[in-house]
């Protein structure tokens, strides 16, 4: 099997996306599966924040929990559905964007990251946790976890 490149996708590429992105990488070296990933990276589908690092709390929620955090905001582009094999989003509203942008002859496979979701006390959809406090970016990083760990027992 081929190496495959999977995206992460939320609005600003500032806080979910680039957690998602973190844990997600964190988790393939960990368990060994470098050789089985071709590229992992995240975007926004706005660019309000092409450039920036990560927000602060997002970074040290994954700091908190050992995972590194190296990224700079940047925002999907039609092209980039060639490059990946997988775009996940976070939420329905973003999801929508994707598919509305996605190119017809695309073979990307665009959908809710939340789809992963085998444990039912997580909420499949991964909610901006920007306006509120580190309970939001605890609860992402928890959802992030079980729908990455899940990604890699289905796909791989």
């Amino acid at each position: 099997m081929a190496p495959i490149s999977v995206a992460f996708v939320c609005l600003g590429n500032i806080c979910r996306s680039p957690m998602a992105e973190a844990v997600f990488t964190h988790m393939v070296k960990e368990k060994g599966l470098d050789s089985k990933f071709e590229k992992i990276d995240s975007f926004g589908t706005a660019g309000y924040h092409v450039g920036d690092t990560p927000d602060h709390r997002s970074e040290g929620c994954c700091r908190k929990h050992g995972v590194p955090v190296n990224h700079r905001g940047q925002q999907i582009s039609p092209d980039d559905f060639y490059h990946f094999d997988y775009i996940l989003a976070m939420d329905e509203s973003n999801l929508s964007n994707l598919k509305r942008i996605q190119p017809k002859d695309s073979n990307a496979i665009v959908k809710l990251f939340g789809d992963y979701r085998t444990d039912r006390s997580f909420h499949k959809i991964v909610e901006d946790p920007y306006y509120g406090g580190s309970t939001g970016f605890e609860r992402n990083f928890k959802q992030i976890t079980h729908f990455s760990e899940e990604f890699l027992n289905k796909e791989l």
